[in-house]
């Protein structure tokens, strides 16, 4: 019995060592590989055997099954698939990347074969993973057809040989076709003749390949699934069935169910199947700094990943489940992943199919879709921030507590609603929406019965800056700049009613911006007040006051800034001060008085106040002599 020595392709050695060194972060993947591998044999025999019914002939059925041995430290990985002739070995082996199935797939592309089989590479880079753990590989393997049985046999170093395989090692195949690898496992590499270590991780990376896998020589019980469920037609699965799967993805053990499932395939350019769960629940974990989703990707029923950074966009964090690619290669790398075109797509239909089905659900169940919003709002909203291409499509599903009524509201309803002449679409933000409609900044405006968008979770004081307008209508905050409402009556005055004489309050205006000069950068007559003596509000091209207390709460940041004092001219308290201040702007009752109205300010824009000692020091004395008088 002849053996032969060959050596493998150019540059194999520099090859192996990324395969087994760079291309794969985590051991356990090799197994992965060689079970894909097996599937895409037995794959190929079942095709072939519809036009040569013979191949198959006395065939005993397709599985894969792992048999440790740990007596003579060898994992064996059999398969009753197309096997390999000697020339197959030689060319699908001995060239690193080879693929023996895509030169398949080039024929029945060229030859418009119909009902090709899914393959994903029969031996490929992903075959020489087995040397991550393997001091010496032996792959024994007869073509469906033959009588011949060969043995390929590798350490992974400067070559291989081949030779015809004797009646013991043949009779390790598992049928008259089909092959068997034969690990001789390294030391660091023993966990794997554990069963319960090779079980896990056959669950966990080929439970869904649509044939069964047996672990043990005697073992009559597959430890997968056999069967992917995302690729079933939707009339064939139940809402319990789905449940189900839904727990087993999103770790809820029973305590959640979805409450919106999109199971869809894409077809074109880049095919792909999804099978994704909206929780009722909001994950532990969802505003975690990282941003990872848990949606696990698959090529061709075999998993990869789940934690694929570029599959889902982070502001789609919260979904659950699974994404099985047609397109992509079974052994790119994680790093790899990021970057690639085809998940750039994947992303992008997925999020464009969730969206669309987020607004179905706000239209045909605004109960739901409202939990929802509760629960995932504020992270949805973080997509107006860093994924413009869906931003039109986020709009369409983002509601915002309003002035106009205690029900939120879209854009689209706030701008239908806008009075004649206006162009703004006026908000405020802050951390409590309840007190936000209290606010002193917004009293001129609903006062002249302009509604008020209120935004309450910080991320709104992020977009909004990038955003700037909405179908043409510009966000304008009411704490930030001068607001002219001056076209805008007020909403109770009546036709006829004489027209008041604007105040200037210019002797108090001129007192304060001296008294407060170092706390404030300007003192202004207000719009905004109606019913307040005093508001704070940022300067023109300064950031919004929300914002600066968000940086200096989270990051620390140190405004250099000052902001705006704004007085009500119509307000009693200012009418008295202004008479004070234009008789003696030394008084200590003045300059008290000033000093209570910035803090009165700084307390309702919920700032803390400079000095409390002195705010209470100045609080009894002013009710010391208002309870004298």
């Amino acid at each position: 019995m002849t053996t032969e020595n060959m050596n493998f392709g150019a540059d194999v050695s520099r090859l192996l060592e990324i395969v087994t060194h760079a291309l794969y972060t985590n051991r356990d993947v090799f197994l992965r590989e060689l079970i894909s591998n097996a599937a895409d044999a037995c794959d190929r025999l079942r095709y072939d055997s519809i036009q040569n019914p013979a191949l198959a002939k006395k065939h005993a059925g397709y599985e894969i099954r792992i048999v440790p041995d740990t007596k003579e430290r060898v994992l064996s990985v059999m398969d009753s698939g197309i096997g390999m002739t000697r020339e197959e070995l030689i060319e699908n082996l001995g060239t690193i990347a080879k693929s023996g199935t895509k030169a398949l797939m080039e024929q029945l592309k060229q030859s418009s074969a119909a009902g090709s089989p899914s393959l994903i590479g029969q031996f490929g880079v992903g075959f020489y993973s087995c040397f991550m753990v393997a001091h010496s590989v032996d792959v024994i393997s007869r073509r469906a057809g033959s009588d011949d049985v060969w043995i390929w046999s590798s350490t992974g170093n400067d070559g291989f040989t081949i030779r015809e395989a004797t009646k013991e090692e043949s009779a390790q195949l598992l049928t008259t076709s089909g092959t068997t690898i034969k690990l001789k496992l390294k030391d660091e590499a023993c966990d794997f003749f554990l069963e319960e270590k090779i079980k896990m991780v056959v669950t966990t990376y080929s439970n869904h390949i649509n044939l069964p896998v047996y672990v043990g020589k005697e073992a009559d019980e597959p430890v997968n699934s056999a069967s992917a469920l995302w690729m079933k037609p939707k009339s064939d699965i139940t809402e319990a069935d789905y449940n189900e799967f839904f727990s087993i993805t999103s770790n809820s053990l029973g305590t959640d169910v979805p409450l919106l499932t999109a199971h869809w395939r894409a077809e074109g350019k880049i095919e792909y199947t999804a099978l994704l769960f909206v929780p009722n629940l909001r994950p532990w974990d969802l505003y975690d700094p990282s941003r990872k989703h848990c949606v696990r990707l698959y090529v061709r029923r075999v998993f990869i990943s789940d934690d694929c950074s570029g599959l889902v966009y982070p502001w789609l964090r919260f979904l659950r489940g699974v994404i099985d690619s047609e397109d992509l290669p079974l052994n790119i790398s994680r790093e790899s992943l990021q970057e690639n075109a085809i998940v750039s797509k994947i992303r992008s239909g997925v999020a464009k199919h969730i969206l669309s089905d987020l607004e179905k659900l706000s239209r045909n169940d605004p109960t739901a879709f409202y939990a929802f919003w509760m629960q995932f709002g504020a992270v949805v909203k973080e997509g107006l921030y860093d994924a413009p291409e869906h931003r039109d499509d986020i709009f369409k599903i983002a509601k915002f507590h309003s002035t106009h009524s205690l029900e939120m509201t879209s854009l689209d309803d706030y701008v239908s609603r806008m009075k004649e002449g206006q162009d703004s679409i006026y908000y405020i933000s802050g951390e409590n929406a309840d007190s936000l409609r209290n606010s002193p900044q917004i009293e001129g405006l609903k006062k002249r019965g302009l509604e008020v968008l209120i935004f309450s979770d910080t991320i709104d004081d992020f977009w909004l800056p990038i955003v700037m307008d909405f179908k043409g209508k510009k966000f304008v905050s009411a704490t930030k700049g001068a607001i002219d409402l001056s076209k805008f009556p007020v909403a109770d005055k009546k036709a006829g009613d004489e027209v008041v004489e604007v105040k200037t309050r210019s002797a108090l205006v001129a007192f304060l911006k001296s008294h407060l000069s170092e706390l404030i950068s300007d003192v202004r007559v207000s719009d905004r007040l109606t019913d307040s003596p005093v508001c704070l509000v940022a300067a023109d091209k300064d950031a919004d006051l929300n914002v600066t207390r968000i940086l200096k709460a989270n990051q620390n940041y140190d405004a250099k800034t000052k902001p705006v004092l704004e007085i009500n001219a119509d307000h009693p308290l200012i009418d008295q001060l202004d008479a004070l201040a234009e008789t003696s702007t030394e008084s200590m009752a003045l300059c008290d008085a000033a000093d209570l109205l910035l803090d009165q300010a700084r307390i309702i824009q919920g700032e803390p106040v400079n000095d409390p000692t002195a705010f209470a020091r100045r609080m009894a004395d002013f009710l010391r002599r208002g309870l004298a008088a």
